[in-house]
C-alpha cells in the first residue's frame, strides 16, 4: 500500500455514545503495582493515631518524621497501627534509610501490641527500597530475617513482587535463587509468577526456554493469559524477530486468549521498529475490523515514531492530525519524534516551527526536545543559535543536562572556538552537572589538535580526580596528539600508562603509535610494536602495514616496500587503494615510472576503484620525464574513470607540468580556464611562469583576462582588484603580478593551491 494512501484507514469509527477510557500502553511489562497502604484509613483510626499520622505526613523530611515517630512511640498512650508504620517506613524508604527502617521493624518485636500489627506488607516497603537504591543483594537475606525473627511466612503474591523487583533490576542470578527458595518453602506459583519468570528469561535472551515455560504452565493447572503471550512477543521483538512474535500471536489466537490494546500495540511497535509501517497500518485496520480495538495514544505515538524514523515525517504529521480528530492530544513523545525526524532530514527550521506549535498547544518540551534541536544546530555549525536555544531552555526552568552541554561543547570545538568551550565546561561544573567521558574526550581532542599537549594532560588528571573513567578513546586521542607533534617518547609513556591503569589497548592504539614511530624513522621499533600487537591478540590491518609501507617508500627502499605488500597479502590482509597508491608513489619517487604505470593498470584490472592518490604520482612522474602527452592523457582518463574525479593536487600537477614542459602555451591557457571553472585557484608560482610566457609572446590581452578570472575566483576585495587593475592599465605587468601573488599568498601562505 502506498504511503500516499495509508491514511485511508482513518478515521476509525468510534461510537460517540460510548465512553472510552484510553490508557497509554507501556512496553515495560510489570505486574500490577502492589499498594502498601493499609486498609485502615486515617478516618478509621483513633483520634490520637489519626493526629499522629497527619503530623508525620506534614514533616518536611524523613529525619523529622523519624524523630516525631520515636518520640510518640515512647508515650504511654502510643497506640501502634499499620497505617502509622506504613507511613514512617515509606518516608524513610524514599531516602534509603535502611538502618532506621530495620530498627523500627526490630523494635516491634519488643512490643506485643506492635508485633501483631506488622505483616509482610511492611517488609515489602523495605525490600522495595533496597531495589530502588540498587541494593538487590540485601533482599533475600532480609526475607530470611523476616521469616526467622518475626515468624512471617511469605505467600505467592509476596514472592511475585520480589521476583519482579529482581527482574527489573536485571539481577537474574538472584531471580533463580528466589525461585528455588519459593519451591523449597512449597509456595505455589500462579500465573503472575510464571509471567515474571518468563520476563526474566526474555531479558536474558532465552526465548526458547521462555516458550517452554509457558507450555509448562498447564502441568500446574494454570492457563497463560494475555500478559504471558505479550511478554514473549515483546521478547521476540526486542531480539529483532518480528516473525517470531507473530507466531506467538497466532498461538494466542488459537488458544482463545482474549486480547486488548496492550498486545495489539506490541505488534504495532514491532512492525514500526523494523520500518514496516504500512504493515502496521494494515494490522491496525484488521484489528479494528474485528471489533474491540480502538487506536489509543500509544498506537498513534508508535506510528508517528515509526514514520519519522523511516523518513516519512510528512505522513507522521498527517497521523498527528488524525490523532487530534480522534480526541488524543499529541504529547511530548509525539512531538519529540517529529522534531527528531525533521532534524535527521536537516530541516531544522521546520523542527523549530514544530517546537513553537508544541508550546502553543500547552505541551511542555523536555530536555530530550531541546537536546535534539541543540545537537542538530551544532552539527550544522549554528552554534550561536544552539546556545540561544539553551538559554531559552534554562529560562523555562529546564536545566541543561550533560547531553546539552556536550552538544554545545562539541559544536564549539568543531568551530575551533576552544576558549568558549572551556568556559562552558567550567559553567557546566559550577552548575552541578558532572562532565562525562565524552565531555573530557572532546576537550582533550581539541587541545591536542591545537598542540596544547600539557593542557591536555592536565585535563586527563582532572578527569581522574573527578572519578570519570578513562577509556581507550581518551588515551588514543593523547597518543595521536603527541605523535602528530613528533613527541614520540611522551606518546610511548602514555602507551605504557594504559597498562598501569588497566585500560586495554586496541588496534587503533597500536596503529597510531606504529605510524608515529615510522614517521620518526624508528622503523625497527615500529616492527617490534607490531609483533607485540599480534601477540596481544590484535590482527595487523591495512593501517598497520600502510604505515610501514609509507616509511620505506619515502626512503626509496622499494624492495622492502614490496616485501611489506607481500607480507600483507600472505597474512590475509588485502591491500587497498591507499596501499597501492603509496607503493606507486614510492616507485615514481625512485624514477621507476614505467613500473608504476604497469602497477596502476594491474590494480585497475583487479576492479579496485582508482583515486587521485594512485593517479597523481604517475602523472607527475610522466611530466618529469617530459612525457607531457601521456601525462595529460592519463589526467583525462582520471576525469572519466576515477572515483570523485581529480582533486586539487591533480590540477596543480598538470598545470605546473604544462607551464614547465615547454609545450604549446595555448594548452596551458585552456587548462587554466578549465581549472578555474572547476572552482580551483592556481598556485602562483605556476601562474607566474605562464604569465611570463604570455608576455614574451605579446599576449597581454590573454594575460589580463586570466588575471581577472583568478581575482574573481579568489574573491579579491574591491580595493585589491582596483590595485591590480591599476598596475595593468599602466602596463606595469610585473608589479601587477607581484601584487597578485602577494594577495594570494596572504590568503593562504602555507597552502597556495586550494578549492573555492
Amino acid at each position: 500500500m502506498a504511503f500516499s494512501s495509508c491514511l485511508k484507514l482513518y478515521p476509525f469509527s468510534i461510537s460517540h455514545s460510548l465512553t472510552l477510557t484510553h490508557q497509554p500502553f507501556s512496553l515495560k511489562l510489570t505486574p500490577p503495582t502492589v499498594s502498601f497502604a493499609s486498609p485502615h484509613s486515617s478516618a478509621a483510626l483513633s483520634s490520637p493515631s489519626a493526629n499522629l499520622l497527619d503530623s508525620l505526613r506534614s514533616q518536611p523530611d524523613s529525619s523529622s518524621a523519624l524523630r516525631l515517630f520515636i518520640s510518640a512511640s515512647k508515650h504511654p498512650d502510643f497506640s501502634p497501627d499499620p497505617a502509622l508504620y506504613d507511613e514512617i517506613l515509606l518516608r524513610l524508604s524514599r531516602s534509603g534509610s535502611f538502618d532506621s527502617m530495620k530498627k523500627i521493624l526490630s523494635d516491634t518485636k519488643n512490643t506485643s501490641s506492635s508485633s501483631s500489627e506488622i505483616g509482610t506488607s511492611q517488609f515489602l516497603i523495605l525490600l522495595e527500597s533496597y531495589a530502588q537504591f540498587d541494593s538487590h543483594d540485601e533482599i533475600l537475606p532480609t526475607i530470611h530475617w523476616m521469616i526467622d525473627e518475626f515468624g512471617l511466612k511469605p505467600d505467592t503474591h509476596f514472592y511475585n513482587r520480589i521476583l519482579n523487583l529482581l527482574v527489573d533490576g536485571n539481577n537474574l542470578r538472584l531471580v533463580e535463587t528466589a525461585h528455588d527458595q519459593m519451591s523449597a518453602w512449597e509456595i505455589k506459583p500462579d500465573v503472575s509468577t510464571f509471567n515474571v519468570l518468563i520476563k526474566a528469561l526474555c531479558k536474558a535472551h532465552q526465548l526458547r526456554p521462555a516458550v517452554l515455560m509457558m507450555e509448562d504452565m498447564h502441568s500446574y493447572g494454570l492457563v497463560p493469559d494475555e500478559k504471558t503471550f505479550t511478554t514473549i512477543m515483546q521478547g521476540y521483538i526486542e531480539e529483532g524477530d518480528l516473525d517470531g512474535a507473530l507466531r506467538i500471536r497466532e498461538q494466542m489466537v488459537e488458544f482463545g486468549c482474549s486480547w486488548s490494546n496492550v498486545s495489539v500495540n506490541v505488534i504495532v511497535h514491532g512492525f514500526c521498529k523494523e520500518g514496516r509501517v504500512e504493515e502496521a497500518l494494515n494490522f491496525i485496520q484488521e484489528m479494528s475490523n474485528e471489533g474491540g480495538f480502538f487506536p489509543d495514544q500509544y498506537t498513534f505515538n508508535t506510528l508517528v515514531n515509526g514514520l519519522c524514523k523511516a523518513g516519512h515525517v510528512k505522513h507522521a504529521i498527517e497521523i498527528m492530525d488524525v490523532m487530534l480528530q480522534e480526541g488524543y492530544d499529541p504529547d511530548v513523545y509525539t512531538y519529540n519524534s517529529v522534531i527528531s525526524g525533521l532534524c535527521k532530514l536537516g530541516e531544522v527550521k521546520e523542527a523549530v516551527e514544530v517546537l513553537d506549535q508544541m508550546i502553543s498547544r500547552d505541551c511542555s518540551p523536555n530536555t530530550v526536545t531541546y537536546n535534539t534541536l541543540i545537537s542538530t544546530l551544532c552539527k550544522e555549525n549554528q552554534v550561536e543559535e544552539a546556545t540561544e536555544l539553551a538559554r531559552v531552555l534554562t529560562s523555562k526552568g529546564i536545566l541543561p543536562d550533560v547531553c546539552t552541554f556536550n552538544s554545545l561543547i562539541q559544536g564549539l570545538c568543531l568551530t575551533r572556538n576552544h576558549r568558549v568551550a572551556m568556559e562552558l565546561f567550567e559553567e557546566m561544573r559550577s552548575k552541578g552537572c558532572e562532565p562525562d567521558e565524552f565531555t573530557y574526550n572532546m576537550l582533550i581532542d581539541s587541545l591536542c589538535s591545537k598542540g596544547k599537549l600539557d593542557e591536555a594532560l592536565n585535563m586527563l588528571k582532572q578527569m581522574e580526580s573527578s572519578g570519570c573513567p578513562r577509556s581507550v578513546i581518551t588515551y588514543n586521542t593523547l597518543i595521536d596528539g603527541f605523535c602528530k607533534a613528533n613527541k614520540i617518547r611522551e606518546a610511548e609513556e602514555i602507551f605504557d600508562e594504559m597498562e598501569v591503569h588497566g585500560v586495554s589497548r586496541n588496534s587503533v592504539t597500536y596503529n597510531t603509535l606504529i605510524d608515529g614511530l615510522c614517521k620518526s624513522r624508528r622503523v625497527e621499533d615500529a616492527a617490534q610494536l607490531m609483533d607485540q600487537m599480534i601477540m596481544e591478540g590484535h590482527k595487523a590491518d591495512k593501517f598497520t602495514y600502510n604505515s610501514l609501507l609509507t616509511h620505506f617508500c619515502r626512503g626509496g627502499d622499494i624492495k622492502k616496500a614490496a616485501d611489506i605488500v607481500q607480507a600483507m597479502t600472505s597474512n590475509g590482509c588485502e591491500p587497498d587503494i591507499v596501499t597501492y597508491g603509496t607503493l606507486i608513489s614510492g616507485l615514481c619517487k625512485a624514477g621507476r615510472v614505467e613500473v608504476a604505470s604497469k602497477l596502476l593498470r594491474s590494480i585497475q584490472m583487479k576492479g579496485i576503484a582508482l583515486t587521485p592518490h594512485a593517479y597523481n604520482p604517475v602523472i607527475q612522474g610522466l611530466f618529469r620525464k617530459r612525457k607531457t602527452t601521456e601525462a595529460v592523457n592519463l589526467f583525462r582518463e582520471m576525469l572519466e574513470k576515477s572515483e570523485g574525479g581529480p582533486d586539487a593536487v591533480s590540477y596543480r600537477i598538470v598545470f605546473r607540468g604544462l607551464c614547465n614542459g615547454g609545450g604549446p602555451i595555448r594548452e596551458a591557457v585552456d587548462f587554466l580556464v578549465e581549472l578555474l571553472e572547476k572552482g580551483f585557484v592556481p598556485e602562483f608560482s605556476s601562474f607566474y611562469m605562464l604569465a611570463e610566457g604570455l608576455l614574451a609572446l605579446s599576449m597581454e590581452e590573454t594575460l589580463v583576462k586570466l588575471v581577472n578570472m583568478v581575482m574573481q575566483k579568489a574573491r579579491f576585495s574591491e580595493e585589491e582588484v582596483s590595485m591590480v587593475k591599476g598596475l595593468v592599465k599602466i602596463r606595469k605587468f610585473q608589479d601587477a603580478l607581484a601584487t597578485l601573488g602577494g594577495v594570494l599568498d596572504s590568503r593562504q601562505p602555507r597552502r597556495n593551491f586550494r578549492s573555492r
